[in-house]
């Protein structure tokens, strides 16, 4: 296993750029860079299971390894799931997909690292950067239209 790392910066709110993460309805326009159709089941608490699914059902099973809101979200990915079962027989390890925010005068910086096998390298490399971008696009857009109250 090997880690990467990939950071933008964000015009945006640690608050706001949490929320284009993890949102129910932001979740999905940015994963969508991954696989169309993606989604996710899980309340993002600490120690709670989380199912991410394409739009056949398939894809993998984790768990929330750690949540400090609009700080850090630490996912440990366990297995996948395939026709419709878990399949948690593989060595996956230490398989750990993780996001710090870090917000200086409204502007915050995202990282994500991630533990990945030399397989998977080239094609997150190359899928990252978008989805940054998208994830910056939600919350700068949030950010324009946010009304303070």
């Amino acid at each position: 296993m090997e880690k990467i790392e990939f950071k933008t910066k964000i015009n945006a709110t640690a608050e706001k750029v949490w929320d284009a993460l993890f949102g129910v309805e932001t979740y999905p326009k940015w994963t969508a860079v991954f696989a169309e159709g993606s989604r996710v089941e899980t309340d993002w608490k600490k120690g709670s299971k989380a199912l991410f699914l394409g739009d056949n059902g398939d894809g993998m099973v984790a768990v929330i390894q750690d949540n400090i809101p609009n700080r850090y979200m630490s996912i440990k990915h366990l297995g996948e799931i395939k026709d419709g079962k878990e399949d948690l027989s593989g060595d996956w390890g230490d398989t750990l997909e993780n996001y710090t925010l870090n917000e200086r005068d409204g502007k915050t910086e995202l990282l994500i690292d991630m533990n990945i096998s030399d397989e998977w390298r080239d094609y997150f490399e190359k899928t990252w950067p978008k989805a940054l971008d998208k994830v910056k696009e939600i919350a700068e857009k949030r950010s324009e239209y946010h009304v303070e109250t």
